[in-house]
């Protein structure tokens, strides 16, 4: 319980950080600048998930169906977590299955990374590589989890939720 409410208040006390990153980059925090993004497989403390070529930790939505963004349906999600997006095919890193990457398109024409079917988000608070801190975090309606390079959730055990949050990194 104590967790939830940490979340909560970290969430809310992140919207506007995050309202300032999006609004700056004139798009979201995840825009590519006209370069395919690259996906790979990083090391963590909840074990080998898919990261962007920076080393940050993407993340799938669990409110997400059929390959669908539902995020930048719900006021304020987008902001908070921004859909990576690529210009072009998204290049397979190491340990990513090419055969699993694609794209869906968004409202607005941007073409989303999907894998396994499903979009794939940033954190706009995450600012080191292979941070999983936010991994497990429930907000918009959905949990937000690491993505396998099997295309499967991976969702944080309560020992590294206990000591992978950061509290002041929100």
């Amino acid at each position: 319980m104590k967790r939830a409410a940490a979340v909560s208040a970290a969430v809310l006390a992140c919207a506007a950080g995050a309202s300032a990153i999006a609004s700056a980059s004139g798009r979201t925090a995840a825009s590519t600048a006209g370069r395919a993004a690259k996906v790979q497989v990083s090391r963590t403390s909840i074990g080998d998930i898919l990261t962007t070529s920076q080393g940050l930790t993407v993340y799938e939505f669990t409110r997400d169906r059929a390959g669908k963004d539902s995020c930048v349906k719900v006021s304020g999600c987008i902001q908070i977590w921004p859909a990576l997006l690529t210009s072009g095919k998204p290049v397979a890193g190491s340990g990513v299955k090419s055969s699993l990457l694609s794209t869906t398109r968004l409202p607005d024409g941007a073409s989303q990374v999907t894998y396994a079917g499903h979009p794939l988000y940033l954190y706009a608070g995450d600012s080191r590589p292979r941070d999983t801190g936010y991994v497990g975090v429930s907000s918009f309606g959905g949990t937000w989890e690491a993505v396998s390079a099997a295309g499967q959730g991976v969702k944080a055990s309560k020992s590294s939720a206990a000591s992978g949050a950061a509290p002041g990194a929100w």
